[in-house]
């Protein structure tokens, strides 16, 4: 990848291609086609096995697995990411395994003792055993196994090739033996990355299946003249798709594929507030009977539209508008969608217009299907309630858009390059930037600089 610098009409150039995500969508899209015609495939075919709809949880795992592959291949035959400076790895050097055969079980050592302390955390914690968190559990105590396995030749393979093989892994694997000199900030590294794969992968897992089922089992003829139905089903859809992509995004995290987490957002107020906004804290917060939560006695935008369905269909597609956005936001990111790391610096598709698409879009869809401010009850306590707890929610999304950015703006001069550009030309970030300078006029506050 080119490394072109921003020009008045063009921000600096993208890490990440703009079609790798859309590889993946298509083979999504071409699976979920297959399995909704899968009756008609046997009864076409003679086909042995049973004649039904392929929408289970495993089917669904399939989906993932599928997408990811082909996103994969597209990033190594047609972008060559491998050869990307940035995988830090140097395809010509080919060191004997005798040379690097000591870095390696340093390396493996810290890893294998990462991998059982998250499994000891998904022991304890009591919600990684109930509901759709079950399936996760499955998924990954399958994967255990070949997963260890496979990783000393996969170890031992990389560290031949690369520039650098003694990284977060090694030294935190160097720590715990007490054989060389390791590195606090580096074995710091190590854990933010591997938290987050961690919580985030067994949560995106958990939740393939149902949104999968519901749009692989959808009734299409109930659809006819129905725009709440069409609008509810072009919403799951598009939800499937962001989940789907997401979880290739935290489960490739490979060097070679230039995927890798060069780092985990070091501020813990980003921590705070990305972690509010998932299982097990958003239940207490957000879920019914929640602390913030915002939708005592709503109904949402079907109700209080009933009865004029003109503006019913133009909700409908804007809400639609708004989860594509959501959707396109994910695709973007290709294998490199994660929260809260550092995977490259993403300048195209919707990032072309504000830097947080995802949140913008998410919070609009809230405050636009739930409408807060309308509720069944008639209480003007209940209108204050859930606006105020919603304009909370709000907040949070907009707290953790600071936090990444400041850890951005401290890792990659891209990023500030970027972060520079979209305050003069990004179509939504500069209007909203004019508007915040014309009612606050002081002097901007200094940029945070590179971390050491």
């Amino acid at each position: 990848m080119s490394a072109q610098p921003a020009t008045a009409t063009q921000p600096p150039a993208s890490d990440v291609s703009p079609w790798v995500g859309f590889v993946g969508l298509g083979t999504l899209l071409s699976y979920i086609a297959l399995c909704r015609a899968w009756p008609d495939l046997v009864l076409a075919f003679g086909l042995p096995g049973p004649s039904e709809r392929m929408s289970g949880p495993y089917s669904a795992l399939v989906a993932m697995i599928l997408s990811g592959l082909a996103m994969a291949a597209w990033s190594l035959l047609v972008d060559k990411v491998h050869r990307n400076p940035s995988t830090g790895i140097d395809w010509s050097q080919r060191r004997k395994i005798s040379e690097v055969i000591d870095v390696s079980a340093t390396k493996l050592a810290g890893l294998w003792a990462t991998w059982a302390v998250i499994g000891l955390i998904y022991c304890l914690g009591r919600w990684y055993w109930d509901g759709q968190y079950l399936f996760a559990m499955r998924v990954i105590g399958v994967a255990a196994v070949p997963m260890f396995i496979l990783s000393v030749p996969y170890v031992i393979w990389l560290d031949r090739v690369m520039k650098k093989p003694r990284d977060h892994a090694w030294h935190f694997g160097a720590m715990l033996l007490g054989r060389e000199a390791w590195d606090t900030h580096e074995v710091k590294k190590h854990w933010r990355a591997w938290i987050i794969k961690g919580f985030f992968g067994a949560f995106m897992i958990s939740i393939l299946p149902p949104g999968f089922a519901a749009v692989v089992d959808a009734d299409l003829a109930q659809l006819a003249g129905n725009p709440v139905l069409v609008g509810t089903i072009l919403f799951e859809l598009l939800f499937v798709i962001d989940v789907q992509i997401g979880t290739v995004g935290y489960l490739l995290t490979l060097r070679p594929l230039d995927a890798h987490i060069r780092s985990g957002n070091p501020f813990l107020a980003g921590w705070l507030a990305a972690l509010l906004c998932y299982p097990p804290m958003v239940y207490g917060l957000m879920g019914n009977g929640g602390m913030i939560q915002y939708e005592y006695n709503t109904a949402g935008w079907g109700y209080w539209f009933d009865g004029h369905e003109m503006l019913l269909w133009v909700w409908a597609g804007w809400l639609a508008f708004l989860t594509a956005i959501y959707a396109w936001a994910t695709i973007a990111f290709g294998i490199r969608f994660s929260n809260l790391t550092y995977r490259g610096v993403l300048t195209n598709g919707p990032y072309r217009f504000t830097r947080h698409p995802a949140y913008l879009s998410k919070n609009l869809f809230w405050w636009c299907s739930s409408m807060p401010f309308l509720v069944t009850s008639g209480s003007m306590v209940d209108v204050i309630r859930n606006t105020f707890f919603l304009g909370v929610v709000s907040g949070i999304y907009y707290w953790r858009a600071r936090t990444e950015e400041a850890h951005l703006l401290g890792e990659d001069a891209k990023y500030r390059e970027y972060h520079a550009w979209m305050q003069e030309h990004g179509l939504i970030t500069s209007l909203l930037a004019k508007l915040l300078k014309r009612a606050n006029p002081r002097p901007a506050a200094p940029q945070p600089q590179p971390a050491e």
